[in-house]
Formats: structure tokens, C-alpha cells, sequence
């Protein structure tokens, strides 16, 4: 069944049909309000994404990051020169590889997991906040079969 609700400003009968669309406007929306939300602790929203990365597992390299997170490696070289520069990682050497570096966490990193993971809860939850709890588990698990299925494919 296609979805024939008037989503905000969007008209078009592609734009109301397409999953990818779809997907990438809510993406948006979401940033949007992460950005609002840990604005106050100084962290931008692509920040966020390799804070939680490293909360999980310290230490990890820009490749890992790159793959784990899905992005250009330049995004990544970029987002962490920045995030080296407001002294939340530091790259150190990796002990096992020469030609790699780890991202390690700052201790004002390690202080915003809790804030930061509040805020991010927070903008999940009035997102879904409409849903009823079997239609929140269902959507959850259907966006993780989109992407499963997406990453197979390359």
C-alpha cells in the first residue's frame, strides 16, 4: 500500500512514494533535531555519529570508522581533524600496524556520552512518539531490513 499522506511541504507523488525520498528527508529532519538538541554541548550531529562509535569501541582506526559509519573517507579526515581541534579525540599510533592510527577519546569526550546519548533519545522519541509501540518495533526493524539488504548489495 503507498503512502498517500501530504508529508510537510512535499507534494509529489515520488516524493510521497519513494522510500529513498522518504528516508533521506527524515534523515534530514532527524540531524536537524540532534543539532538542536546537543548544540549546548558543543558537538555537531556528524560528531555525534563517531562519538558513538568510539563510546562502543575506543581506540578504533579512521578506517573503521569510514566502514563502520559508511562515509567518505575524506568526511571522515575532515570530521575528525575538527573533532581533534575542539579536543574530543586525539589520533594516536596504533600499536600493531604502523601506517594506522587510532581515535581515541578525551576525557571531555567520555563526559558527554551521558548528555549526548540523553539527547539523542530524546529527538528519537518524539519522532516516534506517534507510533504505538508495536507500530515503533515494527518500523525499527523494517528500517533494519532496508539497510541490511542495502549493504548486501553494495
Amino acid at each position: 500500500m503507498l503512502c498517500n499522506v501530504q508529508i510537510g511541504t512535499m507534494s509529489s507523488s515520488f516524493s510521497q512514494n519513494s522510500a529513498g525520498f522518504l528516508a533521506n528527508h527524515m534523515a534530514r529532519l532527524f540531524e536537524r533535531g540532534l543539532r538542536r538538541q546537543i548544540a549546548d554541548l558543543g558537538i555537531a550531529p556528524a560528531q555525534f555519529m563517531v562519538l558513538v562509535e568510539l563510546w562502543e569501541g575506543d581506540g578504533l582506526t579512521q578506517a573503521a570508522l569510514t566502514d563502520r559509519l559508511a562515509v567518505e573517507q575524506a568526511t571522515m579526515a575532515n570530521t575528525l581533524a575538527r573533532m581533534e581541534r575542539d579536543g574530543l579525540v586525539e589520533r594516536k599510533p596504533h600499536p600493531k600496524d604502523g601506517r594506522a592510527r587510532q581515535v581515541c577519546l578525551t576525557d571531555r569526550a567520555r563526559a558527554l556520552k551521558g548528555p549526548a546519548l540523553a539527547a539523542a533519545q530524546q529527538v528519537n522519541a518524539d519522532a516516534l512518539a506517534s507510533l504505538s509501540d508495536r507500530d515503533r518495533e515494527g518500523f525499527l526493524a523494517a528500517m533494519g531490513q532496508v539497510i541490511a539488504s542495502m549493504e548486501r548489495r553494495g
